[in-house]
């Protein structure tokens, strides 16, 4: 979904490279990125001792890690964005309302990334976090925002991503996605039952301004709690309506 760059500088590429290993990993030895990275040992050391120097990476013995300098980087950034800015309180009412785990999420480069979230008193503890990364097709909070986006850019997402299956659930064909995007469009909320994590439901509203769609906003619980009904007409209607000020906030305040 990102645009190539005409000239792209290699050093730079390999440099992030090393960056995501690290990411992913947790922290490894050179040899360890050496399997990952078509770079020799040599060239690994001069790339970490260069990020090392800035702060963006550090060593413990022969093992190298991240350090906290992205975290900085990447707040700087969430604090800018409007969304989090206004949205960030209206998150941790929906979620002390509610009980349940509150999420707040717009789109980048085809994925969802979580902006903020929010825990009531019977939240549930999952894989995701702020700044995870997500598929946009199997959770109720990204087809809040596939549904209102340009149909050319949907058609963008689902050739770059696919539709990779993450349940037994999952929406995996097309035209089903669709006619399903369809139906959230039509509502006015999304909705997914085990789509991406068994045992647990997700409703979502779109924070949408003048036609534009900003992001998302939802609460997930597990389905054992929420027994065969489901979301009640209440909590559908508090998530619609915290979606509906927090997008008023944004474009008057």
């Amino acid at each position: 979904m990102t645009e190539r760059a005409n000239h792209p500088v290699r050093t730079t590429e390999k440099s992030l490279d090393l960056i995501e290993e690290l990411g992913d990993s947790g922290g490894a030895r050179i040899h360890e990125l050496a399997d990952q990275v078509e770079l020799t040992k040599g060239a690994i050391h001069n790339h970490l001792s260069t990020l090392r120097e800035h702060g963006y990476v550090e060593k413990d013995g022969e093992q190298y890690r991240l350090t906290l300098q992205f975290l900085s980087l990447g707040g700087q950034v969430r604090s800018r964005h409007a969304l989090y800015e206004f949205g960030r309180e209206k998150v941790n009412q929906l979620a002390a309302d509610t009980g349940m785990l509150a999420n707040l999420m717009t789109e980048e480069g085809g994925r969802g990334v979580y902006l903020y979230q929010s825990g009531g008193d019977y939240a549930v503890t999952l894989d995701t976090h702020v700044g995870y990364r997500i598929p946009l097709h199997n959770i109720a909070i990204g087809k809040a925002i596939l549904a209102h986006l340009p149909a050319e850019r949907v058609d963008d997402i689902v050739e770059t991503w696919g539709l990779p299956a993450a349940t037994e659930n999952t929406i995996t064909d097309r035209d089903r996605l669709d006619d399903e995007l369809a139906a959230v469009r039509e509502r006015g909320y999304a909705t997914d039952h085990e789509e991406r994590t068994e045992g647990l439901a997700c409703i979502a509203a779109p924070v949408t301004l003048d036609g534009e769609i900003l992001g998302a906003i939802s609460i997930s619980a597990p389905t054992r709690r929420l027994g065969n009904e489901g979301f009640d007409e209440g909590i559908v209607a508090e998530v619609e309506s915290t979606a509906n000020e927090l997008a008023l906030d944004i474009k008057y305040r």
